[in-house]
């Protein structure tokens, strides 16, 4: 489908509501019209301070009790808004968890988790719970959208069911549409504002309505022929990453076999200005995404008869870093005559990413579970974070970093955070940077 470029003029912002709304029409949302956003974590704060910061008044739904005071005290519980970014739309954002308010709202965004099970398996547990609060307060009129991540067909299916069962008929009665969230933690260069948005609807004039709401909020719409490419389309995004993250990953074993370094390879390689694109190795995946989404693909191709083995493969490859890394962190100690059992460990980044506060499926915990079996006492260091568990056990939290770097036998760089660039790196007895090597100034200082 053509991508459709919007701005917030006159021409792609809804109109005033109609005296007898059709649910048809773009015109039903009006630019004051109460907004919901059922999930205000990572995905669903930037979308309710975006609606705010259109004009809209706006309101976050959580079962969160903590979230929902920080919001309204004006203190981002999330690093994908900051703090002058939540002031700026005080007087048009507050949170609750009471879900009566919903009947007022013109549109409802879900932006709630879906994890998979400790099998791998898809849990939208949580999604249709939301549906179902929705469900109870839904009114003729009103526009639903789906950001959570899900496997195609999801909306249209038993998110569709689950509403439908208040008596209204999407499509007739209210508007359904899925458009994926696109939240990268972290990034200073791209927000809500200049990412675009995917949204498909479950009609065309329910794709149309969607996209007016976003065209408000974002420069670029991007409309696909139904849920099913939406939802899609987010997961091959994650997949794509999944894959070549797997792919360097394991080139980069081959590598350390070989004597090859592979850093100064990828950095060959990526001189060629067409058909390629970096990644980089590390200790692992981490994240709500990568881990995450492309099981949501692989579960669905398997009910269909389609296995996903690349998917699968990659999924399997990236799950083993952790493993590797640790025997890579024994094989230094043992080469120096330092036995595994009682040695001193310290992990420096325990965040699935450099520079943000998030520990959701970071490899720092499967690493420490290995290094801990193997009798290692295993330390960490984080600015972003105070306290880091590992199956139920807490992790020794240090402060001091140069005297625990000093003091380590072993240093293991799990994330680069930018704290780490200034030259301590150099003091530690022994070194494993899976994530990359340091800057040449570093080994200089």
């Amino acid at each position: 489908m053509e991508a459709i470029a919007t701005a917030p003029t006159a021409q792609s912002a809804p109109s005033p509501p109609a005296p007898a709304p059709d649910p048809g029409s773009a015109s039903v949302h009006a630019a004051t019209a109460e907004v919901a956003v059922v999930g205000i974590g990572y995905a669903g704060l930037p979308l309710a301070v975006a609606a705010a910061a259109a004009g809209h008044r706006t309101r976050g739904l959580d079962r969160n009790d903590f979230l929902v005071a920080q919001v309204n005290m004006g203190r981002p519980p999330v690093d994908t808004v900051t703090l002058a970014e939540l002031a700026a739309v005080s007087d048009r954002l507050d949170a609750t968890t009471d879900p009566a308010f919903l009947e007022e709202c013109s549109v409802v965004a879900l932006c709630v988790p879906t994890p998979v099970s400790p099998q791998g398996v898809p849990d939208l547990g949580p999604l249709i719970s939301a549906v179902r609060t929705v469900r109870s307060h839904l009114v003729p009129g009103q526009l639903v959208i789906i950001e959570s991540t899900t496997y195609p067909g999801t909306t249209e299916g038993v998110v569709r069911e689950v509403l439908e069962e208040s008596g209204l008929v999407a499509g007739r009665d209210f508007n359904l549409a899925f458009s994926p969230e696109r939240v990268d933690p972290g990034n200073t260069r791209f927000g809500f504002h200049n990412t675009p948005k995917v949204v498909g609807g479950l009609t065309p004039a329910c794709r149309d309505r969607a996209a007016a709401f976003y065209g408000a909020l974002t420069e670029q719409v991007h409309l696909t022929r139904s849920p099913r490419e939406a939802e899609a389309a987010k997961i091959l995004e994650n997949t794509f990453r999944q894959v070549n993250l797997a792919l360097v990953n394991e080139f980069a074993q081959i590598c350390h076999r070989l004597g090859v370094d592979v850093w100064d390879t990828i950095e060959a390689a990526s001189t060629k200005p067409f058909g390629f694109t970096a990644f980089r190795p590390g200790t692992g995946v981490g994240g709500h995404c990568i881990p995450v989404d492309p099981l949501y693909l692989i579960h669905r191709a398997t009910q269909a008869g389609v296995p996903f083995r690349l998917a699968e493969q990659a999924q399997r490859i990236n799950d083993s870093m952790p493993v590797w890394v640790a025997a890579r962190a024994r094989e230094l100690l043992e080469r120096d005559g330092v036995p595994v059992r009682g040695a001193r460990v310290l992990l420096l980044g325990v965040t699935y990413k450099p520079d943000v506060a998030d520990v959701r499926h970071s490899p720092a915990g499967p690493l420490a579970a290995e290094l801990r079996g193997a009798g290692a006492d295993v330390a960490f260091h984080d600015p972003y974070v105070d306290a880091f568990s590992v199956q139920g056990q807490p992790l020794t939290p240090t402060r001091d970093l140069r005297a625990a770097i000093e003091a380590a036998d072993l240093t293991v760089v799990v994330q680069r955070h930018r704290v780490y660039r200034n030259g301590l790196l150099a003091r530690s007895r022994r070194l494993l940077e899976p994530c990359g090597p340091a800057p040449i100034e570093e080994h200089q200082a």
